[in-house]
């Protein structure tokens, strides 16, 4: 595990405020996340290894692609003095000195009426000026204009003999110039990037096997409380399924981490204390969910608010309220000898969801070196049936439905309203400061998808 994501000082929670009783803005509680995080140290990684992870060094192209001058089509390989005034009632007749392939080191040299029969992507052959396409020819068989090449094996004689061309070409016709993608000496992907297929296409095609990058991070996501059940089995009485973990562990893995989930915990202070023990291993990043608030069986907040002992100086997880709906309780801090960040997150499922997009999805991003971990945001028009009301001095974050400019709220403000959280593309921001909003009034929109 890289030392470097973590938090490499001590984390007294009691210097954060003023104490227990303070109420957290949402920017202050990010920028004490993000101010904790630190990027993964870069390791070099096999192509196909590198999908998601971020380019630590501007890569250069060592060598130009295409590397020669080489055939766009299949056809013949003329020189266009030859071919000047063909038609189908006078065509060109030209002399077939043999056949050019992708991947052949032996040149055919192309002389005064001759053509040398060229496969796509095969080098343009010494003497050539362009290709003409083997729809423009008799291919060969002088029985008119044919509609491709036959194979080799089937037709041998196409190498040689004659071919008549019923078209001229200009120079450079259908020849695909070395250096026309790149040329050497080029930037072919800036440190920052996300290596995707194409990206990873790229590497490959200039040479490279390996690349240094920063890996995606490995997020732990488990779910706490006495009542959840696996999806599959039998609900008893009182008992409801583990819905966060699934969302929390999917969202991880949609924002670039190596995610894994595990099954909920009782609600149990040191079987809790003990998983997260076994999960360290694997873990960049801890996620819990549910626990955190005030009440008799909120174990994470019973787990962990004392960790910060003597056998591990500098470690800690700090309980918080924040100024915010939904997600008032949050927990930050750090776990484990190599003090990895540990978000703790409420147990509602849109709380839960919530609060990952707009705290763990940026330290996510962080850790993978990122320079822009937020989500995007925008402005759009309210379309509602009635003003939306929001508590005085709360940050309030609502489902809604983004499109062409407008937002239409989703569901309720409840914080168990999973299927409505399931319709949202986007989350309507209300500031601290405004207890209602009428329809047609500009809002600010955190873009989900």
């Amino acid at each position: 595990m890289s030392s470097s994501a973590h938090r490499d000082t001590g984390h007294d929670p009691a210097a954060a405020g003023p104490g227990p009783d303070r109420l957290w803005s949402v920017q202050d509680h990010l920028d004490d996340v993000l101010a904790t995080v630190r990027p993964l140290d870069p390791i070099e990684l096999n192509l196909l290894d590198a999908q998601g992870c971020v380019l630590v060094d501007d890569i250069t192209v060592p060598l130009s692609l295409p590397p020669f001058d080489n055939s766009s089509m299949d056809g013949y390989a003329v020189r266009v003095t030859d071919v000047a005034g063909a038609s189908e009632e006078f065509p060109a007749v030209l002399e077939v000195v043999g056949d050019v392939a992708a991947g052949q080191t032996d040149p055919i040299a192309v002389g005064p009426g001759q053509a040398a029969r060229i496969m796509t992507g095969a080098p343009l052959p010494p003497g050539a000026e362009a290709v003409v396409p083997v729809e423009w020819t008799d291919g060969g068989s002088g029985e008119g204009p044919v509609a491709g090449m036959r194979a080799r094996s089937l037709a041998p004689e196409g190498a040689e003999g004659h071919v008549q061309v019923y078209r001229p070409a200009e120079e450079r016709a259908h020849v695909r110039a070395k250096g026309s993608d790149v040329r050497s000496g080029d930037r072919a992907l800036a440190a920052g990037t996300v290596l995707g297929p194409p990206q990873i296409g790229l590497l490959a095609a200039i040479g490279r096997g390996t690349v240094r990058v920063r890996p995606r991070p490995r997020v732990v996501v488990l779910s706490t409380g006495s009542e959840l059940v696996q999806p599959d089995e039998q609900l008893a009485p009182g008992q409801i399924y583990d819905s966060n973990s699934f969302a929390l562990t999917a969202a991880a893995r949609d924002a670039g981490a190596i995610a894994y989930r595990v099954g909920a915990v009782a609600d149990d202070a040191e079987t809790l204390r003990a998983t997260i023990e076994d999960q360290l291993v694997r873990a960049d990043l801890m996620v819990t969910t549910g626990g955190v608030s005030v009440g008799a069986y909120d174990v994470v907040k019973e787990a962990l608010a004392h960790v910060g002992d003597e056998d591990e100086p500098g470690g800690g997880v700090d309980f918080r309220k924040l100024a915010m709906q939904p997600g008032k309780p949050q927990g930050f801090g750090s776990v484990g000898p190599d003090h990895t960040p540990l978000l703790a997150l409420p147990g509602n499922p849109v709380s839960s969801y919530v609060s990952f997009e707009l705290f763990v999805r940026p330290a996510i991003r962080t850790l993978m070196g990122l320079p822009d971990v937020h989500r995007p945001t925008a402005t759009a028009s309210l379309a509602a049936d009635k003003a939306l009301t929001s508590p005085k001095g709360r940050r309030q974050f609502l489902r809604g439905s983004h499109a062409g400019g407008s937002v239409t709220p989703v569901g309720g403000s409840g914080s168990h309203l999973v299927a409505a959280l399931a319709q949202a593309n986007a989350l309507i921001v209300v500031p601290e400061d405004t207890e209602s909003v009428e329809p047609g009034t500009e809002v600010e929109v955190v873009l989900l998808g």
